[in-house]
């Protein structure tokens, strides 16, 4: 089975890791630190929401431009 479709606004854990460049395990991390919440899914097929991830995108951005 493949990950189940995100409604509007939230994404999956594959599109989330994708949109911050990231590995599987680096995704959990940043759940596991409270850094990202699931905002919906089952267990294991999370959803997250479209802001929290652009937020912490925004904050790896602008890091990196420093």
């Amino acid at each position: 089975m493949t990950d189940l479709p995100a409604p509007p606004g939230y994404l999956t854990a594959r599109d989330t890791q994708r949109a911050l460049g990231i590995t599987p395990g680096a995704l959990r991390n940043l759940v596991y630190r409270g850094q990202l919440q699931r905002a919906g899914g089952t267990d294991r097929y999370p959803w997250y929401a479209a802001t929290d991830v652009a937020a912490i995108a925004a904050k790896r951005a602008a890091r990196a431009a420093a």
